[in-house]
């Protein structure tokens, strides 16, 4: 049983859904502030999203981390835009363009609902930031018509605290993004200043909700923090600070999917530093560098088979 059914039965989670919906009506769930009231829909913010969430697809997903796709597939839901502006972003149709069509809560449970009854281990949210009071009114009709499956929120990382707080106790994995290590590179390539440090407190407050990531006796996820970092060309994602942090401020045992899939997408070409591919040399030195500083649980990674005994930063 997820953790959420607790507070079902409590009543609490009928409180969380009240709180994050009034939030709309000056809208300030993500840390964007737009202040919008989305209830209305007269005007709407950065996510371009009003009262109702839109959704570009659902199903089980078998690409995503080894712990959550096990043999089931992940049961991913994917919430059309976003409240960064990547522009390298390869989902750009769905996150900028606006891919999708308009679901009712009671449609997106309904999506959960199939989601388990295919076998899938979890109920996978993609980009749910924005979303987040649509998601907890859905999971509450979802909850009592029998969901037990463990929830994913699968960010871009850029979360309030106040949301996360709504949050506790109903997410059991916590899966963001740790994009940049720099502001300015961050302003420049995703649209938003103050990404670092509104990303590394988001990242400590996951982890103090859920902690390290738990797998249960058939290997799948269970509860748990896990952290993804796409590597970039020309140290622009800023890994060494990245690795340092999770390494020394939330835990060396993190579960982190160094991510080498990287490939001009959108606007990328515009950028030069952002105009190719990754090298097998850059990710290979990501690898080592998560290891030597004490990261050990990399999804996918082999350890190089030598690894200097100095420091690599």
């Amino acid at each position: 049983m997820a953790v959420y059914n607790k507070l079902l039965e409590s009543g609490e989670l009928k409180g969380r859904v009240e709180a994050a919906l009034e939030i709309l009506s000056d809208c300030h769930i993500c840390p964007r502030n737009c202040q919008v009231n989305r209830i209305e829909g007269k005007k709407l913010g950065k996510c371009r999203t009003g009262r109702y969430a839109l959704v570009s697809s659902y199903g089980p997903h078998h690409g995503e981390e080894v712990p959550l796709r096990g043999w089931g597939g992940s049961g991913t839901i994917f919430f059309t835009h976003c409240n960064l502006r990547c522009v390298f972003c390869q989902n750009y149709t769905i996150s900028q363009i606006g891919e999708g069509w308009e679901a009712s809560p009671g449609e997106i449970a309904q999506m959960m609902l199939s989601l388990q009854d295919r076998g899938c281990h979890n109920i996978n949210l993609v980009s749910p930031t924005h979303v987040v009071p649509q998601i907890l009114e859905a999971l509450e009709i979802a909850a009592t018509q029998g969901l037990t499956l463990p929830l994913v929120y699968n960010t871009g990382g850029y979360d309030s605290l106040e949301t996360l707080h709504l949050l506790d106790g109903i997410v059991d994995i916590y899966m963001p993004d740790m994009k940049y290590s720099d502001e300015m590179t961050a302003r420049r390539h995703s649209g938003i200043m103050d990404y670092p440090q509104v990303n590394k407190r988001a990242v400590k407050e996951m982890h103090r909700q859920v902690g390290d990531l738990k797998l249960d006796e058939r290997g799948i996820a269970a509860r748990g923090l896990l952290v993804r970092h796409l590597v970039l060309p020309n140290s622009l994602a800023g890994t060494k600070e990245a690795l340092r942090f999770l390494a020394e401020e939330v835990s060396t045992n993190t579960y982190l999917n160094l991510m080498a899939q990287y490939y001009p997408a959108h606007r990328a070409f515009s950028f030069p530093k952002l105009s190719r591919p990754i090298s097998s040399a850059e990710y290979r030195e990501a690898v080592e560098m998560a290891y030597s500083c004490g990261l050990h649980r990399l999804d996918g990674a082999e350890r190089p088979h030598t690894i200097k005994a100095i420091a690599l930063f």
